[in-house]
C-alpha cells in the first residue's frame, strides 16, 4: 500500500488497542469463565498445587508431572494462583487468550497487507469461537500464541533478520509445544507456506511461464522453505518421547467425517442464540463469496496459500487423535479466520467504500462481543446458582455428580457439565467429573472404590440410553454407584427420575430439579428394575427428531485439551 497515504482509523494503532480490549470485555464479569470443559480442568489445577499437602487426594488420584504437548495453563497457574489465588488467576489467563488472538489476527494482517485492510475486522469475533466455548484452555492459548508468533515470522522476514528469526523460534517453537501440540502445528503450517512464496518470489524466472519452471519456481523453493522452518522442529523429537512413553493411551481414529465436518463449519460460532449465530456464519461466508466475485477485491497470495493448507489439514485431520476428541472442529476458526484476513481490496478503491466495509466489520464486531457479553452473564448465574449447594459440602468430601444430559445436541449447552470439578477446586472433594488419559493430561484417577463411577463420563446422565454415548440413564446412576464409595450425592438440573431411587439419601440443599443429598450409609440402596429403565428410542427416530428441531443426536464433551 502507498505509505504517503494518511492511515485510515481501523489502522491506526489506537484502533489496535481499542479491539484488543474489547476483546476482553465478554470474560471481566463472570467470576468463573463459563467454557464447558474448564471447571473441570480448575479441579486439576487444584490438585497440582496441594497434591503434597493434602493426603487423601492421593488415594483418589495419581499425578505426574511429565513433558507433553498439553501444559499451556498448567504451567502459567502456579505463578498466577500464587499471585492472585486459583480462581481469580485462571480468569485472567483465559481472558488473555481472546486478546492475544485479536492482536494476532491484526499482526498478520498489517505484515501481510502492509497496512490493516477493512476485511480484517470481520475476522476479529472468531477469537471467540466454538472451541473456545467448549473450554479447549490449552489449544485457544497455544493458537493465541501461534498468531503472534506467525505475525512475528512475517515481521522478522520483511525486516531481513532472518538469523534472529531462527535464534528465536528455536525456543519459542517448544514453548507453543509445551503449550499445546495443535499450536506448534499450525505455526508450522503457516509459515511454511508464507516462507514458500517468499522463496517463490525469489527465486522464479519471470521470463518463463510457471510450468517451465518447476525447479526454480516451485521445487527449489520447497526446499529452502523448509530449511528455514526447521528452526521449528525440536518438538517433533519432542512428542516422538512423548507419545512413545509406556503409560501413553489415547487412539486417533474417526476419518474423513464429511458430516461431522460440515457441521463443524456452520456451527464455528455456536453459543446461545442459534439464529444469530448462524446468521454470523452467513455474514462471513458472503463477505468471502463477495471476495472471490468482486473485481475490486483481491486476495493474498501468501495468506491464501496459508489458508488452502490449513484446508488439506482439516481435510485429513480424523476427529480424535491420541484420543482428544474434536480435533478438526478446532481448526475451523482459524481456517476461516486466515481465509479472511487474506482478502484486501486492489489499489484505487475509494475511501469512502473502504471505510463502509470498515464500519461494517466493526459493527459485526461488537454485535458478536455484545452477544457473547450477555450469553456468558447468563451463564454465570447459573453457575452462581448451582455452585451454592458446595457451601453444604465437607472439605474432603466423597462426592458423585450426576449433571443432567439429553441425546439431543442442543444449540445452547448447559455449561454445566463440569462444573462438578469445583468442589475438587474448592472443598478439595473427590468428583467423578475428571478425566483419566494416561498421557493425555498430568492427572489420572486411582479410586477403585469408586467403580465405574470414578471419572468422566459417569457425571452425565440422561432420561434413556443414548445411541453411541457412555451416558447412564438417571435411574441406572442412582441405583448402582457404590454408596459405600461416596458421602454425598449432586444433581445438577437431571432428567425427572422416580422418587424411590432417593432411598438412604437425605437431602442437604434443593434449588430446583438440582439437589444435595447426604448418603445414608446405614440404609441400602434401591436397586435397579431393568423394567424400570425408559426403552431407548431408535438412533434413526432420535436423528429424526433432532434434525426437525435443527439440533443433532449426541452432545458428548471432549478429553481435556
Amino acid at each position: 500500500m502507498d505509505k504517503g497515504v494518511p492511515l485510515r482509523w481501523w489502522q491506526t494503532r489506537w484502533f489496535v488497542l481499542f479491539a484488543t480490549l474489547m476483546a476482553a470485555v465478554p470474560l471481566l464479569w463472570p467470576d468463573i469463565p463459563p467454557l464447558v470443559d474448564l471447571p473441570g480442568h480448575m479441579g486439576r489445577y487444584r490438585v497440582q498445587l496441594v497434591y503434597d499437602q493434602v493426603p487423601w487426594l492421593r488415594e483418589w488420584y495419581d499425578f505426574r508431572w511429565q513433558l507433553m504437548g498439553n501444559l499451556g495453563v498448567d504451567l502459567l497457574v502456579f505463578p498466577m494462583a500464587k499471585i492472585f489465588g486459583l480462581e481469580l488467576g485462571v480468569k485472567l489467563i483465559v481472558l488473555a487468550i481472546p486478546v492475544m488472538t485479536v492482536a494476532g489476527f491484526l499482526m498478520i494482517a498489517r505484515e501481510v497487507h502492509g497496512r490493516i485492510p477493512a476485511t480484517a475486522l470481520f475476522a476479529l469475533p472468531l477469537a471467540y469461537a466454538f472451541p473456545f466455548h467448549f473450554g479447549f484452555v490449552n489449544f485457544a492459548l497455544s493458537m493465541g500464541m501461534a498468531m503472534l508468533a506467525f505475525g512475528w515470522w512475517l515481521r522478522l522476514a520483511r525486516l531481513g533478520k532472518f538469523q534472529f528469526r531462527s535464534l528465536v523460534f528455536v525456543p519459542l517453537s517448544v514453548i507453543i509445544w509445551i503449550t499445546h501440540t495443535f499450536g506448534w502445528g499450525v505455526l508450522g503450517v503457516l509459515a511454511f507456506s508464507a516462507e514458500l512464496i517468499r522463496q517463490h518470489d525469489l527465486r522464479r524466472n519471470r521470463a518463463l511461464p510457471w510450468y517451465q519452471d518447476l525447479v526454480g519456481g516451485w521445487l527449489a523453493p520447497i526446499f529452502f522453505a523448509g530449511l528455514q522452518c526447521a528452526v521449528m522442529a525440536l518438538p517433533a523429537v519432542l512428542m516422538v518421547i512423548w507419545r512413545g512413553g509406556e503409560h501413553v493411551s489415547g487412539q486417533t481414529f474417526d476419518w474423513f467425517n464429511w458430516r461431522a465436518k460440515t457441521l463443524w463449519v456452520t456451527q464455528v460460532f455456536r453459543d446461545r442464540w442459534q439464529l444469530f449465530d448462524l446468521a454470523s456464519v452467513g455474514v462471513i461466508f458472503l463477505l468471502m463469496l463477495k471476495a472471490v466475485r468482486d473485481p475490486n477485491i483481491q486476495y493474498s497470495r501468501n495468506l491464501g496459500l496459508s489458508a488452502l493448507f490449513l484446508l488439506l489439514v482439516y481435510i485429513f485431520l480424523p476427529r480424535v487423535v491420541f484420543g482428544s476428541a474434536y480435533a478438526d472442529m478446532r481448526m475451523v476458526p482459524f481456517l476461516i479466520a486466515v481465509a479472511i484476513l487474506a482478502i484486501r481490496p486492489k489499489p484505487g478503491l475509494s475511501m469512502r467504500g473502504a471505510t463502509l466495509v470498515a464500519v461494517l466489520g466493526l459493527a459485526f464486531f461488537l454485535a458478536r462481543i455484545g452477544a457473547t457479553t450477555a450469553s456468558f452473564a447468563l451463564y454465570d448465574r447459573a453457575y452462581d446458582r448451582e455452585l451454592k449447594a458446595l457451601e453444604h459440602v465437607p472439605v474432603g468430601a466423597r462426592l458423585v455428580s450426576f449433571v443432567g444430559e439429553t441425546c439431543y445436541n442442543e444449540w445452547a449447552m448447559t455449561r454445566l457439565q463440569h462444573v462438578p470439578g469445583l468442589a475438587l477446586e474448592r472443598r478439595l472433594a473427590y468428583t467423578n467429573d475428571q478425566w483419566s488419559m494416561a498421557g493425555g493430561q498430568l492427572m489420572t484417577v486411582r479410586y477403585r472404590a469408586a467403580k465405574r463411577f470414578a471419572h468422566d463420563p459417569s457425571e452425565l446422565v440422561t432420561n434413556v440410553q443414548c445411541p453411541r454415548e457412555w451416558w447412564r440413564p438417571i435411574a441406572r446412576s442412582l441405583s448402582l454407584f457404590p454408596r459405600d464409595a461416596f458421602d454425598y450425592v449432586w444433581l445438577i438440573r437431571p432428567p425427572a427420575y422416580d422418587k424411590r431411587y432417593e432411598q438412604g439419601l437425605i437431602p442437604v440443599w434443593r434449588d430446583g430439579p438440582s439437589v444435595l443429598y447426604r448418603v445414608d450409609h446405614n440404609v441400602p440402596g434401591p436397586g435397579l428394575n431393568p423394567g424400570d429403565l425408559p426403552i431407548p428410542r431408535p438412533e434413526a427416530v432420535l436423528i429424526r427428531e433432532a434434525e426437525a428441531a435443527g439440533e443433532l443426536p449426541g452432545n458428548g464433551t471432549a478429553p481435556p485439551s
